[in-house]
């Protein structure tokens, strides 16, 4: 079985926000830090080389795939601001029309800045993010 790449680290969370070149997307990190440590009680830690995660969970998949992923995290990439987390269907479509400017795949939303967004839309996508996960792969 592959091990898993983005696992967490011991890396300093300020001195990778502190390297992003562009001002906003720092500035932004910075927030979304405050946000997400808020909305989860979880301190912000490095996931692989270049993801901020809050909080983590175990998973198992039918195939036996199984590791750890945090609960909600972003990356501030050179494209878009990148969100992870967990919206099950139910909610994501409802949330994510009222979230504001975005792009999204299949795990992320992407954002170009905060300004973009609905603050307080992100926030309940943090919150159910957190229970979803919680009751999907409840905490050992």
């Amino acid at each position: 079985m592959a091990k898993n790449k983005t696992t967490e680290t011991q890396s300093s969370v300020v001195d990778f926000i502190n390297a992003v070149e562009d001002s906003t997307k720092r500035n932004d990190s910075f927030e979304l830090v405050e946000l997400m440590q808020q909305q989860t009680g979880f301190e912000p830690k490095m996931w692989g080389t270049s993801i901020i995660g809050f909080g983590s969970y175990h998973y198992k998949y039918a195939s036996g795939h199984e590791g750890d992923a945090p609960l909600v995290a972003f990356s501030p990439r050179k494209a878009a601001i990148s969100l992870y987390s967990y919206l099950a269907p139910e909610h994501r479509e409802a949330l994510l029309s009222k979230f504001g400017k975005h792009k999204s795949g299949k795990g992320c939303i992407y954002i170009q800045k905060i300004a973009d967004i609905d603050v307080e839309v992100l926030k309940k996508m943090i919150a159910l993010s957190v229970e979803n996960l919680n009751k999907l792969y409840p905490p050992q």
